[in-house]
Parts: C-alpha cells; structure tokens; sequence
C-alpha cells in the first residue's frame, strides 16, 4: 500500500472530499495508526454549521473520537503519556486536546490544563496543508510524532477492548468530568437525583456515567423517541421527558418536578447543546442545588435569563470542557468494566469510510436519526 485515504471539508457547510496522501515513512518517535473506528461528535456538527468561535484551519481533516492500533512505529516511541508500553500491534485512542505541559496553566494549575495556552488538537487546529496530512480520525490512518508535537498523547486502550468501545472513550471521559467537577464542589453525592438535558450521544453517556457514579435516579429530557429517549432508558434513565410532545419550557420544568418530587432535582447537567436549556434547567432544580454545562463547546449564541434566579436558589453553577490526562483512565476502564452491562453499541450506528459514507453520517447525526454517526474505515477491525 503505498497511497492513505483522508477526509477534508473546506469550509462550514461544504461536502466531504476524500483525497490520497502518500504513505508516510514515521520518524524516531512517531507511529502511524490505522483507525478501527471514529465518531460524529456534536462538536464536528457545529464546527460543519460555522459555530467555532476561532479561526480554523481550512481545509482539514474532522474526527476526534476514535479507536486505532499502531501499524508502525519509530525505535523510541516506545510508551503512551502514561508509561504503559506501546508496540506494533497495540490498540490505542488519541486524546483530542493536549496541553502542551508548559504554559501557565499547565504549570500551575494541572488540574485545568484542559486550558492549555497552546494545545494540539487533532481533528481540529492541524490543517490538511501540513504534512504528512493525517491529523484527524475521519481517515484511514492518523500520523503521531512527538518529536513534531511534542505535545501529542497517546493512550493505549486493553488489548482485548473493541476499537468501538475506544472510539467512545474520549466523550465518556468528559461526562465523567464534568460529574467528578460537580462533586469537588459539594454538588453530587451518593443517591442524588440527576436530569440530564441532551439525549445525543453525550446525554446518553452521560445517563450511564450517573448511574455508575453514584445517582439514585436519573432522568433525561430530550427527543426523538427513536433511537434516542428508548436508549436514554436502557442505558439506566428511569424516566424520560420528550420535549417534541412537551413543548414548553414551562410545562417540561413542571412534568420533571412531578417526577423527581415539586422541589427539584438534585442536580442538573446540560448535554444538549442548546442555548436555552440554562434558563430551563436550572427551574428543574431544588434550591440549592447544581447546574453543570459541559454541551456548550461551540458558540451557539446567546441566551435571555435573569441570573437573580441562580443567586435567590443558591444554585452552584459550574462549566466543564473536556477532560485532563488524570481523567482519561476512568473513562476507558469504565467502558472496559461495563462492556456487558450497557448496550454500548447499540449507540453507533456504522458509515463506510467514502465521501457518501462520510456526508450520511454527518447527515444523519444532525438530523438526530442516530445516537453516535461512527465511521469505520477499516470493519475487519471492529467486527
């Protein structure tokens, strides 16, 4: 094989392009990984709707989510960023932000070095002009070199866990955050009761991520039925709260208050994405409660709300973006642990790895008639 297939939008609202790239020969401390299997994060969506609030780097290559094992591999490359040891053969993921480990964040603050001055991103901030041109998981191999990016992380996954499961490590490890950021702050303990605005993939994530973490009960507010609330409850939501049948903001605080109780939920987390779920959510919570927002990674605009309501409910309020290094073990050991117990598959919903393939995906997650688009460009990998 001497050609790579990589994918490229050249801008908001354009049609993939798939182009060939030559076959890269990897440096002392690069690899080169063949992806098993890669998400349609809600960030690829509004990135394709123009919401980013920086410049990006068009034309690039989108995916973050992914799964892979390493095909090659130079002479020191040699362990993941946290000494396990890496070889041919060994199946990994790729953190999508990467602190650089010596800004002023990284520095003095590790625990928020998710706001790394300078990151690499993968999927993202590297453009299809820099070569070797294989920076984003919707393709059929991703380049790391540590020489290059020295910032760059990888992770290596068990050996026995499916590269489907891997592909959802990295938006697993975020809901795990956000609720680990909510109980340093006194806002989650043990038997809580959570709603979770947002059944996307996220939401859904983050349904089990409650559940596994302590929560008593958990309800979700979200739409469509099909695939979405049905699979809010298998993953562990006692109840669900349709807002295409329940259409305003008003009578969906008053149906979640009847069914956690009239004086509100414990805590409430935004995954939806949605500008005026905060206004919403914090209404479904008991006085003293918490609201976290970790759905809110692009801009999606403005809202109108009176923040006298967050002071006279003595709410926290709390924002979650990413995840750290430190968080990303709970979350693939989590996935690992619970492979038979959530239907974890029963999320994605497979894409070929073609400019068809890749649109449908895109498609089909905006339009919500998926949980998680995955391409897979390689199914002898993943099935």
């Amino acid at each position: 094989m001497d050609q790579i297939r990589v994918c490229t939008h050249a801008g908001p609202g354009s049609e993939p392009v798939i182009k060939t790239v030559p076959w890269q020969k990897v440096g002392r401390k690069a690899a080169l990984i063949k992806v098993g299997a890669c998400g349609v994060c809600g960030t690829d969506l509004h990135i394709l709707k123009g919401h980013w609030p920086k410049p990006l780097p068009w034309p690039f290559t989108l995916g973050h989510e992914l799964g892979g094992v390493i095909v090659e591999c130079g002479d020191e490359f040699t362990e993941d960023f946290m000494s396990k040891p890496l070889k041919v053969g060994s199946k990994v993921m790729i953190p999508p932000l990467m602190p650089c480990g010596h800004c002023y964040y990284c520095i003095h603050y590790p625990q928020t070095a998710n706001k790394c001055l300078t990151p690499v991103y993968y999927g993202r901030y590297l453009g299809f002009d820099k070569a070797p041109h294989m920076w984003g998981g919707w393709a059929e191999y991703v380049y790391v070199d540590l020489e290059m990016l020295p910032g760059t992380k990888i992770y290596k996954l068990p050996d026995d866990m499916s590269l489907r499961l891997g592909a959802l490590s990295e938006p697993l490890t975020s809901c795990i955050r956000a609720f680990n950021r909510a109980t340093r702050a006194g806002g989650f303990s043990w038997g809580d009761t959570v709603v979770i605005q947002g059944s996307g993939p996220i939401g859904i994530l983050a349904v089990a991520a409650a559940k596994e973490m302590g929560a008593g009960r958990v309800i979700c507010v979200g739409a469509p039925e099909e695939p979405r609330l049905k699979l809010a409850r298998e993953f562990g939501a006692e109840a669900t709260v349709n807002i295409e049948e329940i259409k305003s903001p008003e009578a969906r605080i008053a149906r979640v208050r009847e069914i956690v109780g009239g004086f509100g939920a414990d805590l409430v987390m935004d995954c939806s994405g949605h500008p005026t779920a905060g206004p919403e959510g914090i209404e479904m919570l008991r006085d003293g409660g918490t609201y976290v927002e970790m759905g809110q990674f692009t801009d999606a605009g403005s809202i109108d709300t009176s923040w006298h309501r967050i002071c006279t409910k003595d709410l926290n309020v709390l924002g979650s973006w990413g995840f750290t290094g430190n968080d990303l073990p709970l979350g693939v050991d989590m996935l690992y642990r619970t492979a038979g117990k959530y239907p974890w598959l029963k999320m994605q919903t497979i894409y070929p790895f073609t400019e068809a393939g890749v649109a449908q995906a895109v498609k089909d997650a905006m339009a919500m008639k998926t949980v998680k688009s995955t391409i897979v460009p390689w199914p002898e990998l993943v099935d």
